[in-house]
């Protein structure tokens, strides 16, 4: 990739990558380093993109991969993998400005299983389109329509009981 495709890459999408990633870390200087580990990464592989997705859901993907090795590595060391990734749903985003509401709500997103804490976050926060999220996922639109409306149910069941 030349310097100049380059320069237009990161400036096209270094905030949305960015904002994505904030997502997974919760943590802005971990979030730092792993999107400018995605663009590093993007530019000195770009031989290998196939061009079966957008530019952004490419980076995303990298962005994700890079954060999950993070934490593999980290755990090999000894030290915790956050389960507290934020989410949330549509009459819980205006809950969020509560600054109680919001803490339960985080709370319940800590004990959603996988796909769907990460998927409404990256609907919520990262503010992917449903064809990204199921690009990221390597599954269909569908599937990501389906898994963020689930997981929205179960956290408005879960707000309820509380």
């Amino acid at each position: 990739m030349d310097k100049v495709t380059a320069e237009k890459l990161y400036e096209a999408f270094y905030m949305k990558v960015f904002s994505y990633v904030m997502t997974l870390t919760g943590d802005r200087d971990e979030a730092m380093e792993i999107t400018q580990e995605t663009f590093f990464r993007a530019i000195s592989t770009s031989k290998t993109f196939r061009g079966e997705s957008d530019s952004y859901t490419w980076l995303c993907a990298i962005a994700k991969n890079l954060f999950v090795d993070e934490k593999r590595r980290n755990a090999r060391l000894g030290d915790e993998i956050p389960e507290d990734l934020p989410d949330t749903q549509k009459s819980i985003e205006k809950s969020l400005l509560d600054a109680d509401t919001s803490i339960a709500i985080h709370r319940i997103l800590h004990t959603l299983d996988e796909p769907y804490k990460e998927v409404f976050q990256l609907r919520i926060f990262g503010e992917l389109s449903f064809r990204e999220i199921g690009s990221i996922f390597g599954k269909t639109e569908t599937w990501a329509r389906v898994t963020y409306h689930r997981a929205r149910i179960m956290i408005k069941e879960r707000m309820e009981q509380s």
